[in-house]
This record gives C-alpha cells, sequence and structure tokens, in this order.
C-alpha cells in the first residue's frame, strides 16, 4: 500500500493521483469511513460515532485545529482484553511491537511525560526518521498521547491520541480503540489529501495492533463470560 503513487505525492508535495482500485485501497477506505462520520452525528466531538464510543471521544479526543490543519477520528474493535492491548500500546519505547513501519527506536532518558523518541522508518516510505515526544500516559485510563516535533518527514505539527476501553465481543473481554489526531497540512496538498493519507497509516498501525492482539488472547486462551 505505501509504494502507491498517491502516497509517494503526499509525501513530495504533489497532487495524489486517482486510483484505481476503488475501495481495495486504504486511502479509500478512509475516505468511505469520513464520508460516514459526516452523515452521522454533527454535534461537536465524536461526530458520526454514537453511543458510548462518542462518548469517549467527546471525553478524551479534543483537538483544537487551527485553519491551516485537519483533524480526524478512528475506532478500531479488537477482540482481546484491555489489558493485553494495552501492554502494546504504552510501550512509547518500543513503538515496532505493533507498527509495521517502524524499524527502530531508541527513547532518551526515563520513560515519563516529555520523554523524546527517536523512530527510524522502515524503507519504502519516502521518510527516515521521527522524532516524537510522550505527552500522556495514563496507565488507569489507557490513554496514550504523542507529539511529533522533529524528522524527515511532512507532518508537522501532529499530535495524536489513542485510548482504549473495554467492550464484550461474542461473549469474551474485547476492546474499543479510538485514535485522533491534528497535524498541519503540507503546502501543495489539501485537507481531505492530508487526512486520507494519515488515516490509511494509522488504519495500517491499527490492523497490526488487532492482528498481534487477537493472536496473543487465542494463546492466553481468554475464558468466555457467562451470558446473563
Amino acid at each position: 500500500m505505501i509504494g502507491r503513487p498517491e502516497v509517494r505525492c503526499f509525501f513530495y508535495g504533489k497532487r495524489r493521483r486517482k486510483t484505481k482500485g476503488g475501495a481495495k485501497s486504504a486511502l479509500d477506505w478512509s475516505k468511505k469511513q469520513r464520508k460516514k462520520k459526516m452523515n452521522g452525528n454533527k454535534n461537536g466531538g465524536g461526530a458520526g460515532f454514537g453511543g458510548i464510543v462518542g462518548e469517549y471521544i467527546r471525553r478524551h479526543h479534543k483537538h483544537d485545529p487551527k485553519d491551516h490543519q485537519c483533524t480526524s477520528t478512528l475506532v478500531r474493535h479488537i477482540k482481546a482484553p484491555v489489558h493485553l492491548v494495552w501492554s502494546l500500546v504504552r510501550r512509547f519505547d518500543q513503538p515496532q511491537k505493533y507498527k509495521p513501519f517502524v524499524s527502530r527506536c531508541v527513547v532518551q532518558g526515563n520513560l515519563e511525560i516529555g520523554s523524546l523518541r527517536e523512530v527510524d522508518v522502515k524503507s519504502g516510505l519516502p521518510a527516515t526518521t521521527s522524532t516524537e515526544r510522550l505527552e500522556l500516559l495514563d496507565d488507569d485510563e489507557h490513554i496514550l498521547s504523542i507529539k511529533i516535533i522533529g524528522g524527515d518527514h511532512r507532518l508537522r505539527n501532529y499530535s495524536s491520541i489513542i485510548s482504549l476501553h473495554p467492550e464484550i465481543i461474542d461473549g469474551r473481554p474485547g476492546t474499543v480503540v479510538i485514535e485522533s489526531f491534528v497535524v498541519d497540512v503540507p503546502e501543495g496538498n489539501t485537507k481531505d489529501e492530508t487526512c486520507y493519507f494519515v488515516e490509511a497509516l494509522i488504519q495500517c498501525n491499527l490492523k497490526s495492533l488487532c492482528d498481534v492482539s487477537e493472536r496473543r488472547a487465542v494463546q492466553d486462551r481468554t475464558e468466555p463470560i457467562d451470558r446473563l
């Protein structure tokens, strides 16, 4: 997916080409999801997400995008308990545990608020490094927030929040993962192009997180919860 022309064009500041594969690409998936949200609840934070998920978004995912920025929220349901998924997400020092585009990560100092990490990006992306700061790590509420402050890429002033919440899926402990972001729109690109690109990357990360977590959950043989 990363080798597609539209992704390369985003990095180099050119306009995104039209895809030929329709909904097969992650960018098209992102476009469909954004249209779905726009057709849903339009009242403030959590727009397009109803029920408890919308409430989680309104409570934990507050961004204040400027005119030159874009923002979006993605949701993923994982068939694994919160504590297991969180054990992967909270590792600010080891994002490569589930992020497929990270090859190496070095943290400066202790793992605490304000800590910096230098992330090396795998070949195939027209980017090599990213410098990121830990903004929030809440083990009680299961919330992680980071901000990109430098690196060889075009995601300027990128800030993200990821939160985990328990749910029951098919009678077993599951997790709803919510990730939101705000980022500058690079010169030469539109807000839609920027959101499509970032959403595609996050979707890949969330799919990998889902695969790793569910594989571990099967290994742990989580017992089903008795239905009332």
